[in-house]
C-alpha cells in the first residue's frame, strides 16, 4: 500500500482501519491512535491515574493493541477493546506498585462539595474523585472500559457482589453528586404525597 496517505485512512471505519494494521500499515494504526488517545487517557485519568502516568499506561495499551491487532475481530468497538487494555495495564501497575489502598472506605478527594450550591460546576471527572478508590475504579471499569460486573471482578481479583456493590454505591454517589436539585425535589414531593 505504498503512496496511501492519511487522509483515506480518516475516512475509514476502525475496523478497516485495524485490517491495515495488522498487514503491517502502521499509518493506519497511528489514525486509530489518534482517534481513540485520548478518551483512553480519559478512561485512564478517572481511574486514578495521573496524567504523566495515563500517557504512559496509554502508550503501553496502544503498543500492546499493536502488536495484538490481528487478534481484534471487529465484534465490538475498537474503542472497548482498547480502553479494556489500558484498564487491564493499569490495574496490573497500581497492584503492582501497591500505592494505592484499592479498597478504603474513604475518598480520595478533599471534601465533598454541599450538595445545594447551585453555583457549583461540577464535572464526572470531579465527581468521579469524590468516591473510595475501589468505587471508582469499579464504576470506571464498568462504564468506562465497558467491562462487565463479572469480567472487573476477574480483573480485580476480587468476588463478582463486591465489584456489584461497589459499583451501586459509587452511581448512587455520582447521582446525589451530579444532580443534587433533582434528589431534592423528589424529596420534597415524598414529603408532599
Amino acid at each position: 500500500m505504498p503512496g496511501s496517505g492519511n487522509i483515506r485512512f480518516a475516512a475509514l471505519h476502525d475496523v478497516e482501519l485495524c485490517t491495515h494494521a495488522a498487514v503491517g500499515e502502521r499509518r493506519a494504526f497511528g489514525e486509530l491512535v489518534r482517534r481513540h488517545g485520548s478518551s483512553v487517557r480519559g478512561l485512564l485519568r478517572r481511574m486514578g491515574a495521573q496524567p504523566a502516568e495515563a500517557d504512559d499506561v496509554a502508550q503501553d495499551a496502544f503498543l500492546t493493541a499493536f502488536e495484538r491487532i490481528s487478534e481484534f475481530r471487529g465484534e465490538g468497538a475498537f474503542a472497548g477493546w482498547i480502553k479494556r487494555i489500558a484498564a487491564r495495564l493499569y490495574l496490573r501497575r497500581i497492584q503492582r506498585e501497591r500505592r494505592v489502598a484499592l479498597f478504603g472506605d474513604e475518598p480520595e478527594g478533599e471534601g465533598e462539595a454541599a450538595p445545594g450550591d447551585a453555583d457549583a460546576a461540577i464535572d464526572l471527572d470531579e465527581a468521579l474523585k469524590t468516591l473510595s478508590p475501589g468505587e471508582r475504579l469499579c464504576v470506571s471499569l464498568c462504564f468506562g472500559a465497558g467491562l462487565s460486573h463479572g469480567e472487573a471482578a476477574e480483573a480485580l481479583n476480587l468476588p463478582l457482589g463486591t465489584v456489584k456493590s461497589h459499583v451501586k454505591r459509587g452511581l448512587d454517589k455520582l447521582r446525589a453528586r451530579l444532580a443534587p436539585h433533582e434528589g431534592a425535589v423528589l424529596e420534597g414531593r415524598r414529603g408532599n404525597g
